[in-house]
């Protein structure tokens, strides 16, 4: 990994007063088969407001947040917006950072530890506010090595970057990631549970090792289901939504989870699978059916009352812009 060129180094200093507004999408990682390659941008953005200050006017961090999540963040430089904007200055050359502080306002839509990737969405838009704040962009390939080095794999902060359907993955000196547009005529019906289940949690209830019938099973979903999306057929999402790497080892701590996607299935989703590690449970529909939706969300929120998991149903689209500076 080559470090980005700079044209010297800045003095954090001379940041105080700048501020720039940034947005960052949520995103589905994994798409069933696709463990820790795929993710999908969808229209669920996070906005930052970040503003450079001096450390004598208030604390290191002043956050305030609105929408979800609040309280729940850490308000120093461990939080993970402002661990990524570090990250992405330093990246730039921008020196005494730990000589300012900064006021930041976030208005987040995305869930913590529901698979929705708002970890990700954070890393995201502190590295693309790290560029405009120095202006000197970060370009897409350091952006997204120093993304994955924060989150820890590539799949979620690859679209949460450029948006779309990406491939991604991360190799000893670089991470490579290819964008496909968003599937036409697709809708995405969420079954968000309050119940939170932490990555790191539903990471360690995976195998080292699986079968080989179930790898190649994987394998050939992901082949043919990328390959049907690149060329517009929304219906290999069936294929694509059924996996046999992680979710029926998830499904030992998270046992509604079957039940849920059988019940979107059933109801018509062109496919229905686990988000990320979860909670969320999300059903591709076809948007140019009106009822479709509809009826996906009537056995999302059925279901759940049957099994007794509490949660909100939310309709998404597909997010083809990714990140970007907004202000």
């Amino acid at each position: 990994m080559t470090s980005t060129e700079t044209a010297g180094s800045i003095e954090a200093a001379s940041l105080v007063g700048r501020s720039v507004t940034v947005e960052a999408p949520a995103t589905i990682a994994n798409l069933g088969a696709g463990y820790d390659c795929l993710g999908l941008a969808v229209d669920l953005p996070l906005r930052v407001t970040v503003e450079a200050r001096a450390l004598d006017d208030g604390p290191e961090v002043d956050l305030t947040v609105e929408g979800d999540c609040v309280g729940e963040l850490p308000e120093d430089r461990s939080n993970r917006f402002v661990v990524a904007l570090e990250a992405g200055l330093a990246e730039l050359g921008v020196g005494g950072l730990d000589q300012i502080g900064w006021r930041i306002r976030m208005s987040n839509p995305i869930p913590l530890e529901r698979g929705l990737g708002s970890s990700a969405a954070a890393t995201v838009a502190g590295l693309v506010a790290a560029g405009a704040l120095a202006g000197r962009d970060l370009d897409t390939s350091t952006t997204l090595w120093l993304a994955t080095g924060i989150e820890g794999h590539p799949d979620n902060v690859a679209a949460g970057l450029l948006g779309g359907l990406v491939a991604s993955i991360a190799l000893d000196n670089r991470v490579e990631a290819v964008r496909l547009d968003p599937p036409r005529n697709v809708q995405i019906v969420a079954w968000i549970p309050e119940r939170k289940l932490p990555t790191a949690e539903m990471r360690r209830v995976l195998p080292d090792s699986v079968p080989r019938a179930d790898a190649i099973a994987n394998l050939t979903r992901v082949a043919v289901g990328v390959a049907g999306l690149a060329s517009g057929r929304a219906d290999v999402l069936s294929l694509l939504t059924q996996d046999r790497l992680h979710e029926p080892y998830r499904a030992h701590v998270y046992p509604e989870l079957p039940q849920l996607i059988d019940a979107a299935r059933a109801a018509g989703a062109l496919g229905a699978c686990l988000a990320g590690a979860g909670s969320t449970v999300v059903a591709f529909v076809d948007s140019t059916d009106e009822s479709s939706a509809d009826q996906v969300g009537a056995a999302f929120r059925s279901t759940a009352a049957r099994i007794g998991q509490p949660g909100r149903l939310s309709v998404l689209n597909p997010n083809a812009a990714g990140s970007r500076v907004v202000a």
